[in-house]
C-alpha cells in the first residue's frame, strides 16, 4: 500500500512538474537559467577603463536579456565576489524589461558601478553598446561610467498582450520605467526619449550626461 501510494504522489508531481514547463513561460526561464542562458559573462580581476585609473575587478556581462537573465546575473555575482565599487560591464541589444529592472535593483543593492564595454580576457576594454533594456540595468550603477566610443540606445517599450489595451499597456510601461529611472537617479527626460520613437535613438555621452543616465564620463587618452 506504501508502494502505491508513493508511486501516486510521484506521478501526481509529476504531472504537475510537467504542465508547469509546458508553459511557455515556465519553459523560456528554465531553458534560460539552466540549459542555455542567454547571456555570457568574463570576470575581470583588474579592469583598464580607458586608462583613467578607474582599475578595479570587473564582472563583463554580454548578450540578449533572458527570461530568467536576473537569476542567472545574481549567481554570477556571487561567484565574483565583487564588492562595493567594482564594475559591472554591460554589451547587450537589450530584452526582458522586467528582468532588466531586477538586474539593475541588484546592482544598486551592491553598490556596483556600470560601463558600457567588452573586455577581453587581459583587462583590456573596449567600446561596446547597450540599448533598450540594458539601458535599465545599467541605471543601476552608482556611478555610472561613460567610456569613449560606446554607445545606449533608447526607445519605447511596446509589451502587446493578447485582448489587452496596447495604448494603455504601452502608458503602464512607461510609468513604470519612468518610476524606475525616477528612484535611480536618473532624468526623465530618458522617459521621454524613450517615447519618442520605436526605433533605437542613440544617445550622445553629452546628452546622456544631461539626463544623468552617464554620471561620470571617461575619456579614452
Amino acid at each position: 500500500m506504501s508502494v502505491a501510494i508513493f508511486i501516486l504522489l510521484m506521478s501526481s508531481l509529476g504531472i504537475r512538474a510537467y504542465r508547469d514547463l509546458s508553459r511557455p513561460e515556465a519553459w523560456a526561464y528554465w531553458k534560460d537559467l539552466y540549459f542555455s542562458p542567454s547571456m555570457t559573462s568574463l570576470l575581470l580581476a583588474s579592469s583598464d577603463l580607458g586608462g583613467s585609473g578607474h582599475s578595479r575587478p570587473a564582472l563583463g556581462i554580454s548578450g540578449t536579456i533572458g527570461a530568467a537573465s536576473a537569476s542567472w546575473f545574481r549567481e554570477r555575482l556571487d561567484e565574483a565576489h565583487l564588492v562595493a565599487g567594482d564594475v559591472v560591464l554591460l554589451s547587450s541589444p537589450g530584452g526582458d524589461l522586467n528582468q532588466a529592472m531586477i538586474m539593475g535593483e541588484v546592482i544598486r543593492s551592491r553598490g556596483l558601478s556600470t560601463a558600457v564595454g567588452a573586455a577581453d580576457s587581459a583587462g583590456r576594454v573596449t567600446p561596446a553598446y547597450c540599448a533598450s533594456a540594458c539601458v535599465l540595468v545599467f541605471a543601476g550603477g552608482k556611478p555610472r561610467l561613460g567610456i569613449d566610443g560606446s554607445m545606449l540606445g533608447v526607445h519605447r517599450f511596446v509589451t502587446p498582450a493578447p485582448g489587452r489595451d496596447p495604448v494603455a499597456d504601452t502608458q503602464r510601461t512607461a510609468g513604470m520605467v519612468l518610476s524606475y529611472m525616477t528612484k535611480m537617479g536618473v532624468s526623465s527626460t530618458v522617459v521621454e526619449a524613450m517615447s519618442e520613437t520605436r526605433e533605437v535613438r542613440w544617445l550622445g555621452a553629452r546628452e546622456a550626461s544631461a539626463m544623468n543616465l552617464i554620471t561620470e564620463p571617461i575619456h579614452r587618452p
